[in-house]
């Protein structure tokens, strides 16, 4: 690899030469890119194998990136990780490109950028820093099946919501009647709301809304019904499965959101990831613990928090030491407490089983473990 001496950075405008390519002694040569995704317009910083730093905005698209980057083969290219970062980054490494995908999340990356004025132009320039300092943390990239799988998860979860926001709509309406949907599952909800005495005129008023529901519900058939086949075909889905009260629909949605279990450090580590972890806001001898931190995928933790749930009212005998564990917390906390402190335990387990590829042991209660003893 040979070495360029050191030269200034020419930036454009009236940006002063702050930046980390103007301390560097020496560098590879190769270019350096920071690259601002966004949905229609992106922003470029390239800095030259001589320090030259050129800046330009162009469209998000194929063509467009091919015309400019594609003439600068084996450069080195920095962007965050967002919807449209996997297809970008995908399509540069064609062009025999090196790209990094960040996590947008790691504040020493924007250490050089001032707080108060944020822009695309400051931010790509930040990135192409980042790039050459190596002040960043790279993300995860999935893989394509798992993609695949998050998409169709997602799509199931677009369904179940309309699906949802039809139900409530029908229920009022005919709660302003004087009558009553009996309850139960949404699967069952056209049943039970044929056995409502409505009268001619409200029946067409709910009528489109019904056939709506219907649709909805052929829809969400066929994607479980994909996501059961997934769940025996696929080994890890498939073990996932053996602990009582998961699903298809969850082991399939926490296999795609952890795609490598190696990944993690350990279980902590993926509960923190996932958002079910205390915020905490301590100094000296203080400590301050609030509610959980809710960062990760919102769907996958209100899925860990049914399973939780399901497990504290079902009561079976191979989750006792479960269920009573959060019986306990219950007592002092509320349910609620409970019901997420065991989805954050839940995940550990699951975390456990994918990682050593196991199957669900039973927890045993306090009791059984002494009269075992």
């Amino acid at each position: 690899m040979k070495r360029l001496a050191a030269t200034n950075v020419v930036a454009q405008g009236t940006h002063k030469q702050t930046n980390a390519v103007k301390s560097r002694k020496w560098r590879p040569a190769v270019e350096h890119i920071g690259l601002d995704v966004h949905k229609r317009e992106s922003q470029l910083c390239i800095v030259t194998e001589q320090g030259e730093v050129l800046e330009q905005r162009i469209r998000t698209e194929r063509g467009r990136m091919a015309e400019v980057l594609g003439g600068r083969t084996g450069a080195k290219i920095l962007l965050e990780a967002s919807t449209e970062s996997e297809w970008v980054a995908r399509y540069l490494e064609q062009m025999g490109h090196e790209v990094v995908v960040a996590d947008p999340n790691f504040a020493p990356m924007y250490g050089g950028r001032n707080r108060r004025v944020k822009t695309d132009k400051r931010d790509a320039r930040a990135l192409a820093d980042a790039c050459i300092t190596g002040t960043y943390r790279k993300a995860h990239r999935t893989t394509e099946s798992r993609r695949q799988l998050k998409a169709q998860l997602a799509v199931r979860d677009a369904l179940v919501r309309e699906r949802a926001k039809h139900i409530v709509l029908i229920g009022a309406l005919v709660r302003q009647q004087g009558l009553r949907v009996a309850t139960g599952s949404a699967d069952t909800f056209l049943a039970r709301l044929t056995k409502v005495g409505l009268s001619e005129e409200v029946r067409k008023v709910v009528a489109p809304l019904v056939a709506v529901i219907r649709t909805l519900n052929e829809q969400i058939q066929v994607v479980d019904a994909k996501l059961e086949k997934l769940a025996s075909d696929d080994e890890q889905v498939a073990r996932l499965c053996t602990m009582p009260s998961v699903g298809p629909v969850t082991a399939v949605a926490f296999v795609a959101n952890v795609d490598d279990p190696k990944r993690f450090a350990g279980a902590h580590q993926l509960e923190a990831y996932l958002g079910l972890v205390p915020s905490e806001m301590s100094s000296g001898e203080k400590q301050r613990r609030g509610r959980i931190t809710k960062v990760g995928s919102r769907r996958m933790r209100a899925l860990l928090v049914q399973v939780a749930v399901s497990t504290m009212r079902l009561r079976k005998a191979t989750t006792a030491g479960l269920w009573e564990w959060a019986s306990r917390i219950e007592v002092r906390r509320g349910r609620k407490v409970a019901a997420v402190a065991l989805a954050r335990k839940v995940a550990g387990i699951l975390y456990a089983m994918m990682r050593d590829g196991s199957h669900f042991k039973p927890c045993v209660s306090r009791e059984a473990m002494t009269n075992a003893a």
